[in-house]
């Protein structure tokens, strides 16, 4: 498993201060949501696309997603903006973007899988032809492993699954739960530590949290996933929480320990218990 970073975390730095912390932190690649201080977006001129690629392999550091808060649920979604992220995820070089769901509360589970299968047909075929994996995360209305999974029944195989822990412990559901329902599509982790009250979306430094990162990281070992944990330390949305100098090292130095010797750290991910249910 390789370790990366949102640049969600960092929203006021620039790609040349991103790549250098990186590095400094010992972060293999990065995902970018946030470049330049703004909200990553498909009307990114050709010249800027060429540039922030190829940045990123002066530097030896991957580039392992593209995000986007399309929702390949809502009914009001225009499907050409998700197509042009496709495009922009193959000219930065990046191997996936991500989608939401975004289901409207009132439909049927029907309605939602037709609507989301039609619409993830369509871009894994664009994503093929560019080397471009298709990628729906839990969150929102997905946001328990169950849910998108039984969402993604009918959808193309080569769609793949990103796993937010704290969002899918925070609706409810543990995450032996979440990580039965979404093995066999799981193509990226998304971390960070945050699930206990009186706000549990809030973000908290590595291992001051309810999140059970050994536990997870192992089900990932056992399973044989060799793909990306990313840290995606939410700084954009949640201004207050600690700046990204302070954020990313800790969980770099965390998770690093995880990966290195699974028991070294039982019990350093918190000791709040987890949400009922589930």
């Amino acid at each position: 498993m390789r370790l990366a970073f949102s640049t969600l975390a960092c929203p006021d730095w620039s790609l040349d201060r991103v790549i250098r912390a990186a590095r400094r932190y010992g972060y293999e690649g990065i995902e970018l949501r946030m470049l330049d201080g703004d909200l990553i977006s498909p009307a990114l001129s050709a010249a800027d696309r060429r540039s922030v690629r190829r940045d990123l392999e002066r530097a030896g550091v991957a580039l392992c997603g593209v995000d986007t808060s399309f929702g390949i649920a809502d009914p009001e979604a225009d499907l050409e903006e998700a197509e042009a992220f496709v495009d922009l995820a193959a000219d930065l070089g990046g191997p996936m973007i991500r989608l939401f769901g975004s289901a409207p509360e009132s439909e049927p589970a029907e309605t939602v899988g037709r609507r989301a299968a039609e619409r993830l047909r369509t871009l894994a075929d664009r994503g093929g032809r560019v080397g471009v994996t298709i990628a729906v995360e839990t969150h929102d209305s997905f946001a328990r492993g169950e849910a998108l999974a039984a969402a993604l029944h009918d959808a193309p195989g080569e769609v793949g699954v990103i796993w937010d822990t704290l969002n899918s412990i925070v609706a409810g559901e543990r995450p032996e739960r979440t990580f039965a329902a979404v093995a066999e599509r799981l193509v990226h982790v998304h971390v960070k530590d945050g699930g206990s009250p009186p706000d549990p979306e809030r973000n908290v430094l590595f291992g001051r949290g309810s999140v059970p990162f050994d536990s997870i990281l192992a089900m990932l070992r056992t399973h044989g996933y060799d793909g990306w944990v990313s840290v995606e330390w939410e700084k954009h949305w949640q201004p207050t929480i600690a700046d990204a100098d302070v954020a990313l090292p800790s969980y770099a130095e965390g998770l690093r320990a995880l990966l290195a010797d699974p028991k070294r750290g039982r019990g350093v991910s918190g000791s709040s218990p987890l949400p009922p249910g589930g």
